[in-house]
Parts: structure tokens; sequence; C-alpha cells
């Protein structure tokens, strides 16, 4: 994806994405009754279910611009962004993100497919500023750590080199889904120097 120039700021935290209790009595048998008192079975008691942590993909730093809805738009929309790369799913960017986006972010999806070229997350986005555009479009500038592009197996390298990671500019747009990733903008401007990845 590409990106686009702004604010320096990448402060800020990483995002990564009962009922009442009931009481049963048990009847004594009258003084009278020969019959012993019936014993519930008793069962032992459950080993603790390990539930599966999923993996997370991706790490988002929205900064000092976390309170901004664009960037909060953002935020919840880059794991699935993220899941279709990883997952090599064209369809999850086709049916959750609008045309334009698709358009934009869909054809690296089908290269990786094609190619044979792998995502090793976690990667992280770190948000560098954000800046209004005509139409109520709300720019957010990023940078995307190395680990956001493919992997090649079989020339052993990766597919972008971004050592010191890629920027990137995401127009987003309000939906009735909420702010959603509408198409990406240009990176020029969009200084990724001294900016520290998570992951």
């Amino acid at each position: 994806m590409a990106g686009c120039g702004g604010n320096s700021t990448d402060g800020g935290r990483p995002v990564p994405a009962g009922g009442g209790s009931e009481s049963s009595s048990t009847p004594t048998p009258s003084a009278g009754s020969s019959t012993p008192p019936s014993t519930a079975p008793t069962t032992e008691p459950s080993a603790p279910t390990s539930t599966a942590t999923k993996k997370v993909n991706v790490i988002v730093v929205p900064g000092n611009f976390a309170s901004t809805p664009a960037v909060e738009g953002l935020v919840q929309s880059l794991p699935l962004y993220y899941e279709a790369l990883v997952t090599k799913n064209v369809d999850i960017v086709k049916n959750k993100f609008p045309a334009y986006f698709y358009a934009d972010a869909g054809q690296v999806i089908v290269d990786a497919k094609v190619n044979g070229w792998v995502m090793k997350p976690p990667g992280s986005v770190v948000v560098r500023g954000i800046a209004n555009q005509p139409l109520g479009v709300v720019r957010v500038k990023t940078c995307r750590s190395q680990t956001t592009q493919y992997w090649d197996p079989k020339a052993k390298g990766w597919t972008l080199k971004a050592p010191g990671g890629q920027p990137q500019a995401i127009d987003m747009i309000k939906t009735g889904l909420g702010w959603r990733p509408y198409r990406i903008g240009p990176s020029t401007g969009i200084s990724c120097a001294g900016v520290k990845y998570p992951a």
C-alpha cells in the first residue's frame, strides 16, 4: 500500500483489537423415614479449559490521534484487512471494504497467492498524522513495519524492502458502518525516520 507524509507524532499505546449464582437444597428425610437420604452422584471437577488465543496479525499504534473518529475506524478495520493479507483471501477486502479500497489493495493479495508469498505477522502500523481532504475524507498518515510486507520464500527476501518502515496514507470515509478505509492515498511527505515499531 502507498503512503503519505505528515505529523511526526507517534507516541501512545499499541492497540492489538456471567450469570447469578444458583443454590440448590436437598430435602432432609423425616424422622420416621427408614429410607436413607439419596446422595447425588459426585462428579469430578472438569479440568480447566485452555482457550486458544487468536494470533494478532497487526498492532496499531494510534498515538495522539486515538480519539479521532477516522483513526478509531482505522484501528478497527486494519485487523480485518491484515487477516485478508495473511490468509491471502481477497474476498475479505472485496466484501468488507469500499470498492475503491478493494481496487487499490486487492491486487497485492492476488499476487501473493499466485507467487506463493507469505506474511510473517505480527506487523505494526504507527499513525503519524491526519489531514482533512475534500468531500469529508480524512487522510490518515501511517508508517508500516517491515513485517507488514510479504516474504518471498523462493527469493528468500522481502517483496518490498523497508527496514525503516514504509510510509502509507489511507483515506478514510464515513459509511453506514462507521469510518472505513476508502482508498490508498499518496505517500509523499510521510517520514518514517525514527519510528519505533512494537513488532
